[in-house]
């Protein structure tokens, strides 16, 4: 890049040569300040180098990097890009490995689960687990940070529940074995998991009872104590018992065991 080259006049003792203030010289014999231009070839190319970057791992080793470009000075504050092919020096590195302790045991945390139950309020729940920083191995949680534990657990609500409703058994038989009868069945209020409940509405409970009839060409069991015994294993006879019908001649023939003792 050309330059210039100034030779300044200045005052001067004449004893050894030292260097004196202006004023003790002649100013009318004064010579003019000689300038003239130099380096009058175009400087060469080189090497600039940019700032590094943050190193890509914080520990186990990384590397950080940074832009290498070949420019020319064309003015004391302005350089211009040039090919890589005009420096002619190696170029600079443009990595290089940063960060190389071994990491300290670091906590893990798996996918969460799905929440659990299904409706209302429940929770989701994920594997933690305490990493080795070296070889990647599970090792004691004690070698982790105590604060640092992701939690592994937090509560979920995915929709609300089904509201409970009334749940009906099957008929029983026939209370009569001949003609006019009435026939029970449980009627229960369940929740949607088969829990009891007492939300259900009264007025959408399902009769319990009903009226039946059965032909009359069976016989009536015997009420012989050394026989006694349900019926087929009458389905209803546990329903006879709680609703008290024991008391019924039918009821403790057709329920003789169930009903014995009441």
């Amino acid at each position: 890049m050309a330059g210039v080259q100034l030779q300044q006049v200045v005052c001067k003792k004449q004893a050894d040569h030292s260097v004196v203030y202006n004023h003790f010289c002649d100013r009318k014999s004064k010579p003019k300040d000689k300038k003239r231009a130099c380096n009058s070839e175009p400087c060469s190319p080189n090497w600039w180098t940019g700032d590094w970057s943050e190193c890509s791992r914080s520990c186990n080793g990384g590397l950080r990097t940074r832009e290498v470009l070949c420019k020319r000075r064309v003015s004391p504050s302005e350089h211009k890009v040039q090919d890589d092919s005009a420096c002619t020096s190696p170029p600079p590195p443009l990595t290089e490995p940063c960060s190389t302790h071994t990491c300290p045991p670091e906590w893990l945390a798996l996918d969460w689960s799905e929440c659990n139950p299904g409706c209302g309020p429940g929770f989701r729940h994920r594997v933690v687990l305490c990493k080795s920083g070296e070889s990647g191995d599970t090792v004691p949680e004690s070698r982790c940070p105590k604060h640092g534990r992701p939690t592994s657990r937090v509560r979920c609500n995915l929709q609300r529940c089904p509201p409970p409703h009334w749940v009906t058994g099957p008929w029983g038989e026939c209370s009569s074995r001949c003609g006019l009868g009435q026939e029970m069945r449980l009627v229960q209020c369940l929740t949607h998991t088969g829990q009891p409940a007492v939300e259900c509405p009264d007025l959408q409970r399902p009769a319990a009872m009903q009226q039946c009839k059965s032909r009359c060409d069976l016989t009536i069991p015997t009420d012989n104590p050394e026989e006694c015994k349900d019926v087929n294993t009458v389905a209803y006879c546990p329903l006879v018992l709680r609703f008290k019908f024991c008391n019924r001649q039918y009821f403790r023939q057709m329920c003789c065991k169930t009903c014995q003792g009441h």
